[in-house]
């Protein structure tokens, strides 16, 4: 007998089929005329099917009017046309046998709504519910997606090391790994003798694949990196994790023009994608979590995302006469609430914002010509602001080894870094974007923490 999804069995062309199901009760009820009614849900799609359960079969008594919320079943019987309204099909059951209960008195997840936090303490059991169900198809689409776009344009797939002696940001808010005694740590002239460690220096996690792409980039061409990144930032805020997930092209003999073209092309085609395939989920979200989910993922796919520089953006802001919490002042970096005013009030669309100060950016970016402003950009969406960073890299080393030396960077701890522009240096450009930020826009989802199986915070580090 053919095993099949919930997703595959709703579907009218399945009507007459003998099947297999095997899933998670959601409900139980039972008829007075002798019969009852399951719904099954497998976490293929956001339906549960109907099955009807005789009182003819061997446990019914014993076991099948016994099933509750939580129940692992497996169903044998025939997929047949429903009488219900809002359902096509329905199993009429030859067989049910139980995998496991659920104590109904036990069991968390029983008709009562909780709260997004506190579904957060039940991690192992949450993806069931409808909400995170949907969260993490529609986070399985955007994956695939990422991986299709890069593919099909001839991008190469590079793995870059999760453990780093290098600080892309510059901001050192990194974890450090290690293998020393930490109550008793080696030591040699009173400080931490790192000689001794794993890798025999100060090693962390990385907050970034960047570097390490720029490196293939100038070898192999356009490449991306897609994995997990760290910060040790002390931040409780629904939008920063300690651990989250980034993709970071990294494209040779491309400029800033390119860079932001790819970027609007690359954010386009993942709603494209998931408007197409998770249309089930998406509207799950319009109508319980965010009523304009549709309508901003519509106006996104299909506007133009518009090209401002930094400069008239603050000069906007400026004119707006908003009172915003943060002041605005050029050569400040801008805060959620001004990227906010500029995508939601006055441009009405996305905006990707080019040509920052060169003082509150990484030393990576290349520098223009007026000495102030680097190659840098961001793409700010509606309702997120920023989802994506990016820029184009600085490509002259005389300037690098200036750049660094101005942020305190000494390049001889980057020399292999240094030496791309020694040996056939090229103009190239990136950006990253983070899974959860886009998944958030996505969504519509309030909190970082519930984009993410596993969300890693200050003080939690659960499951």
């Amino acid at each position: 007998m053919q095993k099949i999804s919930v997703r595959s069995a709703l579907s009218a062309d399945q009507v007459g089929n003998q099947v297999k199901l095997e899933g998670w009760v959601r409900t139980r009820r039972d008829s007075k005329a002798g019969f009852s009614f399951i719904e099954l849900n497998d976490g293929s799609c956001m339906g549960n099917i109907q099955v009807v359960a005789d009182g003819a079969l061997t446990n019914y008594e014993s076991e099948v009017k016994k099933l509750s919320a939580g129940c692992s079943v497996r169903i044998l019987g025939e997929i047949v046309a429903s009488q219900g309204k809002g359902q096509t099909t329905e199993i009429q059951a030859s067989e049910v046998h139980v995998y496991g209960w659920a104590d109904p008195e036990s069991y968390p997840l029983q008709k009562k709504r909780h709260s997004m936090e506190k579904l957060r303490e039940w991690a192992h059991l949450r993806p069931r519910t409808n909400t995170f169900g949907a969260v993490f198809r529609v986070r399985n689409c955007v994956s695939r997606s990422i991986h299709n776009f890069f593919q099909e344009r001839g991008f190469l797939y590079v793995h870059t090391p999760i453990i780093t002696a290098s600080d892309c940001e510059g901001a050192g808010e990194m974890f450090k790994v290690t293998t020393l005694d930490l109550d008793a740590p080696p030591k040699t002239g009173g400080k931490v003798d790192y000689t001794q460690d794993f890798f025999e220096r100060p090693s962390y996690l990385t907050v970034s694949g960047q570097l390490e792409g720029e490196i293939f980039a100038t070898a192999l061409g356009n490449v991306y990196t897609f994995g997990p990144t760290f910060r040790a930032e002390n931040s409780n805020t629904s939008r920063h994790l300690a651990e989250f997930w980034m993709v970071e092209p990294e494209m040779a003999f491309v400029d800033l023009e390119g860079n932001m073209q790819v970027a609007e092309d690359f954010i386009k085609r993942i709603i494209s994608d998931v408007m197409r395939d998770c249309g089930d989920d998406l509207q799950f979200f319009n109508d319980r979590i965010d009523d304009t989910v549709l309508a901003t993922l519509t106006a996104m796919a299909d506007g133009e995302f518009l090209r401002v520089s930094y400069t008239d953006a603050i000069d906007i802001l400026l004119k707006s006469g908003r009172k915003f919490d943060y002041k605005v002042e050029w050569g400040t970096d801008l805060q959620s609430e001004h990227e906010r005013f500029l995508t939601e009030v006055h441009f009405k669309r996305p905006v990707i914002l080019h040509d920052y100060p060169r003082t509150i950016k990484p030393f990576y970016m290349r520098c223009n010509d007026d000495g102030k402003t680097v190659r840098a950009m961001d793409v700010l969406a509606p309702k997120v602001g920023e989802i994506i960073g990016g820029s184009q890299r600085e490509e002259r080393l005389d300037v690098l080894e200036q750049r660094m030396q101005e942020q305190g960077l000494n390049p001889a701890d980057y020399w292999w870094y240094v030496e791309l522009r020694k040996y056939g240096t090229i103009p190239h450009s990136g950006f990253g974007l983070g899974l959860e930020r886009i998944l958030q826009f996505i969504t519509g989802m309030g909190n970082i923490r519930d984009v993410i199986p596993f969300p890693r915070t200050p003080g939690s580090a659960d499951f």
